[in-house]
């Protein structure tokens, strides 16, 4: 695709990416919508716990040469986002990778500049951060709930491929995925969830309102690839249907583009512990103690 998006009489190229409304068609119990089996726990757990390994290295690698990273994560509700990263952050340091998920702008927010407080939350050296949800809103559910005009969102279209190179001109590596789930596996995640009290939580009253706007949602995100899946900054669409495959496909990926070696690190040894110099503990009916219930 072109660098430049092509606003003026909105002549945009040919998506890379195949739309979200494909069909998939229904899959088997056990089975994939292209026919394969599903990836089996004992195998997903043993390759997520290697793939978790070289997670950690890689950002042992990021801290110790000054990177910055930053990794969006968008597409579809129940497309599988929160799930990856949780994944990557399962075994990860905090201080180095951290989550972004914003709110809704405030008052105060509406009135910067859109990009402003994204870039508040942008990574210093040596991190690397997690976009759950990005600037990508103002192309998705800003535009199709009414939350932006059509100038505001041409004006995405404009300043969103230069902002990102922007970024990767300054040494940021800049990795971007779009999740992308079948309409029949959508719908049985949203079933389980409005089943499961435990996870009901996970469909907002937004959510909800989505699904009576489904094409419009498939139209904006197909637009949003036309401007800015650019050779500089390109979109990754991760196929979600089988959310084990999902991850690890996803996380191998994300470990591709950011090269890295073992950081040699020293053997850790315990001190000796203080000795006693007459401490005495209080008694435990000076304390409070949560019941043994178990």
């Amino acid at each position: 695709m072109t660098d430049e998006p092509a606003i003026a009489g909105r002549t945009p190229n040919e998506p890379t990416a195949r739309s979200d409304t494909d069909a998939h068609g229904s899959a088997a119990e056990g089975q994939r919508n292209d026919g394969r089996q599903k990836l089996g726990k004992k195998e997903y757990r043993e390759e997520l716990a290697r793939l978790q390994l070289e997670l950690v290295k890689m950002e042992d690698w990021v801290k110790a040469k000054g990177l910055r990273v930053v990794v969006i994560f968008e597409g579809r509700d129940a497309a599988g986002k929160g799930g990856v990263i949780k994944a990557i952050t399962a075994s990860t340091n905090p201080r180095i990778v951290r989550v972004v998920a914003l709110a809704a702008p405030t008052e105060r927010e509406r009135g910067q500049w859109y990009f402003q407080r994204y870039v508040a939350q942008l990574p210093t050296a040596g991190e690397v951060v997690l976009f759950d949800r990005s600037w990508y809103n103002r192309a998705g559910v800003e535009r199709v709930m009414g939350f932006a005009t059509e100038e505001q969102v041409e004006e995405f279209f404009r300043t969103a491929p230069e902002f990102e190179r922007m970024l990767i001109r300054s040494g940021t590596i800049l990795v971007k995925y779009w999740f992308s789930v079948s309409d029949a596996e959508q719908e049985r995640r949203f079933q389980d969830r409005i089943s499961d009290p435990a996870k009901r939580w996970k469909l907002s009253p937004m959510d909800l309102e989505a699904r009576t706007r489904w094409v419009d949602y498939s139209r904006a995100k197909d637009e949003m690839f036309e401007y800015t899946d650019t050779e500089d900054s390109p979109w990754w669409v991760v196929e979600s249907d089988d959310k084990r495959r999902a991850h690890l496909n996803a996380i191998t990926h994300l470990l591709g583009q950011i090269p890295y070696q073992e950081v040699p690190s020293p053997p850790l040894v315990l001190p000796p512990r203080q000795r006693d110099d007459g401490y005495v503990r209080p008694t435990k009916s000076a304390q409070r103690f949560v019941p043994d219930v178990w």
